[in-house]
């Protein structure tokens, strides 16, 4: 059973909906990278894949993710054939990042049974 995860709003918990939304985009790529290195377009299918098609993601937000994330030790990356024999950048979550997986994971997991009894309060 996962332990109470408390929340002190404006303290810890994002302060604005753009933060909210890039920790989200930070996890599902995270957890797209988790079984294997994907390029680009393999995270964003992937991502498509593991929300039911709720979560689209546009280049636009995701190269700029991928390289936030490097810089944080989260992911690495390297250059090699795509399916298309077309060269592309590859990434993999590093040791920090799989850490970060866990962490994150367990943070939303902990939100996410929070929020249906504060929707169903009166």
């Amino acid at each position: 059973m996962l332990t109470p995860y408390k929340v002190s709003i404006g303290d810890c918990t994002p302060s604005t909906q753009a933060e909210l939304l890039q920790e989200t985009l930070d996890l599902l790529i995270l957890k797209s990278l988790a079984l294997e290195e994907l390029h680009g377009m393999g995270i964003s299918r992937r991502i498509m894949q593991i929300t039911n098609g709720t979560f689209e993601v546009k280049a636009g937000s995701l190269f700029p993710a991928l390289h936030r994330m490097e810089e944080a030790g989260w992911l690495s990356s390297f250059w090699g054939e795509a399916e298309v024999n077309r060269r592309a950048e590859f990434h993999r979550l590093t040791k920090t990042g799989k850490k970060q997986l866990q962490t994150e994971s367990g943070r939303w997991e902990r939100i996410s049974l929070a929020m249906p009894n504060a929707l169903r309060a009166t």
